[in-house]
């Protein structure tokens, strides 16, 4: 089995651990042996840019400096400029060159000014959620001092750094630093980092609720208006060391994924009612962690792409790819969606676990007046695995009375005592590729012993918990409840007949040859977005029909995709993604017996979602 070099991990592994808080192992730097994992899923997928486009080291990257007299170092704030400066500072001394540096850490307008400038976009002090960001990276800065810096004139080389180095609008190369969410989370946790413009880290939620609604919207915003302008980008996840890329070779590898084929890094989390199936299942998790909920496999706000050359790895966020390519990726609503990829995947895993809460999810009017949010959370479950006792909750029983409900619920929330959840919710036995519909506003949940694939539109951290059986998260503490934001929302229509009939999918061939079949399973009116099951002994050929085209193999042991120049396997539970430009590919099975791969893709009318 091909495995990733190990010279020196373990001693940066216990350097990282004083920087990040997570059970889970920082991305290898490096890799030996040309292919990911050949036999099984993997969690660290990358695409090749041939030999020699990837650099490692600030050594290399103080070289490629020192041929400029000016130059911006800008990113994420998630970044550790601190061990950034230090690295590229001994680099230069070892090179016995003079580099002035400005910090833009000290152009930040003072903390009491971004706090009431960010304050409106958090929401209620104990919320989870707050309003997406309408202000510029630039509000956070003494914008007029910044754009007055100046070239050291008795330096060989003057460089800006830090968050909104670009700000000050030199004619000079921009080199932007990137580092995974996961990551930056995990920084997060272990208080190394702060929010944009604070100068000590706050509890983990809050500074996650400022990362999404604030800090990532005006980072986003502000690498899309320089996106032109950047020369280098950066992966600065590891301690000491960084792998870089000039922007245009970069560009050129996401300019060939845009037409053929590609899979984004998963990362996985750990929760109160995770189960042990990824556990079990999936190479490369860490053994000790208690559980697994979630695997972000294509949640892109929070994935990134891995790219690879003369083994060497670089990741970067999944923004490139749409800001470079989005109506390759997207097809004919790239208008519509923008630069964010519109449709994700994850895993719930609640196998040897438990019950996910008793939830809902905004309709699309409240959260985009009240969250700030382009589309909502319309989700499906499709079943990948369960056990024989699984199921899951869905909809309303027919005699469902909302006050006697909410009177429950709120009992319960005071006392801690128990709701007979299924005296008002439908329970439904799962079964292996049984798909549920769950639209918004749907009262829903995962029953444990489930390995469900949740295929939802893109929203991610808008659900409404009404009731979450007593359990508390992994610090012990009780989860947040919802039930005002839950009862503004829920569909008490759907229920009765109703749910048996529109939310349970009743998958129906469509078209077949000799060897295959393809079957709709239907969705919802509401879901923007459709799914199709191939089910095949040898090869389908397929067409993206003008949309992506999202697949993941649910059953079999791998798959070969030909789609444009490209040739891929993938395995198992690998979720990976069809470009509309690739036009068509096809899909060979790899399989001793029958493979089935899940479709998804976008209607052709989303009219409902342009009101």
């Amino acid at each position: 089995m091909t495995e990733f070099t190990k010279t020196g991990m373990e001693a940066e592994e216990k350097t990282a651990q004083l920087f990040r808080k997570s059970r889970q192992p920082l991305m290898p730097q490096h890799w030996t042996n040309g292919e990911p994992v050949a036999d099984a899923y993997s969690v660290y997928p990358f695409h090749s840019m041939g030999a020699g486009k990837i650099y490692d080291g600030y050594a290399s990257l103080a070289k490629w400096i020192l041929r400029e007299k000016r130059v911006m170092i800008d990113g994420y704030s998630g970044v550790l400029w601190e061990d950034v400066y230090n690295s590229l500072n001994k680099a230069f001394q070892e090179e016995g060159a003079l580099v002035h540096w400005v910090f833009t850490n000290e152009y930040l307008k003072p903390e009491d000014q971004i706090n009431e400038l960010v304050q409106p976009f958090l929401g209620e002090e104990n919320a989870v959620w707050g309003t997406r960001c309408t202000r510029s990276l630039a509000d956070f800065f003494e914008t007029d001092r910044l754009r007055s810096v100046q070239a050291a004139t008795a330096a060989g080389c003057t460089i800006v750094l830090g968050t909104g180095a670009a700000l000050c609008g030199w004619d000079a190369p921009v080199i932007y630093l990137e580092v995974p969410k996961n990551e930056i989370q995990y920084r997060m946790r272990a208080g190394a980092v702060t929010n944009l413009g604070s100068a000590a880290p706050a509890l983990p939620p809050r500074m996650y609720k400022r990362f999404y609604f604030v800090d990532w919207v005006v980072h986003n915003a502000h690498k899309k208006n320089i996106l032109d302008k950047i020369s280098v980008i950066g992966d600065t996840q590891w301690i000491h060391t960084i792998s870089w890329a000039l922007s245009a070779d970069i560009r050129a590898a996401l300019g060939q994924m845009a037409q053929s084929v590609f899979r984004v890094r998963p990362w996985f989390e750990p929760g109160a009612w995770g189960g042990q199936w990824m556990k079990e299942r999936i190479p490369g998790l860490n053994q000790e962690e208690v559980n697994y909920a979630w695997s972000f496999e294509l949640i892109v706000p929070e994935n990134g792409i891995v790219l690879e050359s003369s083994g060497c790895l670089l990741e970067l966020a999944f923004d490139f790819l749409m800001l470079w390519n989005r109506s390759e990726i997207i097809g004919k609503h790239a208008g519509f969606f923008g630069d964010e990829f519109p449709i994700r995947f994850d895993f719930l895993d609640t196998w040897e676990g438990g019950n996910l809460s008793i939830q809902c999810h905004p309709r699309l009017s409240y959260i985009r007046k009240n969250f700030g949010e382009h589309i909502t959370q319309d989700e499906t479950y499709y079943i990948l695995d369960c056990k024989d006792n699984a199921k899951v909750y869905l909809g309303f029983r027919e005699d469902i009375k909302p006050d006697v409900f909410r009177e429950v619920l709120e009992n319960s929330y005071k006392n801690n005592v128990a709701v007979p959840v299924e005296e008002f919710v439908q329970v439904h036995k799962a079964h292996k590729h049984d798909l549920f519909l769950i639209p918004n506003g749907t009262v829903h949940s995962s029953g444990a012993s489930n390995l469900v694939l949740e295929i939802s539109s893109t929203p991610y951290i808008f659900t409404f918990k009404m009731y979450d059986w007593l359990q508390v998260d992994l610090n012990g503490e009780p989860r947040a409840i919802n039930i005002g934001h839950a009862f503004n929302n829920l569909r008490f229509e759907y229920k009765g007949n109703y749910v048996t009939q529109e939310l349970i999918s009743k998958p129906r061939l469509i078209e077949e040859g000799s060897d295959w079949e393809l079957y709709h399973l239907p969705t919802h009116s509401s879901h923007f977005y459709d799914v199709h099951r191939a089910e095949f002994d040898s090869r389908i050929s397929l067409t993206t029909n003008d949309s992506c085209n999202i697949l993941m193999l649910v059953e079999g042991t791998s798959v070969t995709v030909q789609a444009g120049t490209e040739e891929r396997v993938f395995h198992y539970a690998e979720t990976f993604v069809i470009p509309e430009a690739a036009k068509q590919y096809t899909l060979i099975n790899n399989s001793g017996g029958r493979a089935r791969v899940v479709r998804v893709f976008i209607k052709d009318s989303i009219d409902h979602l342009k009101v």
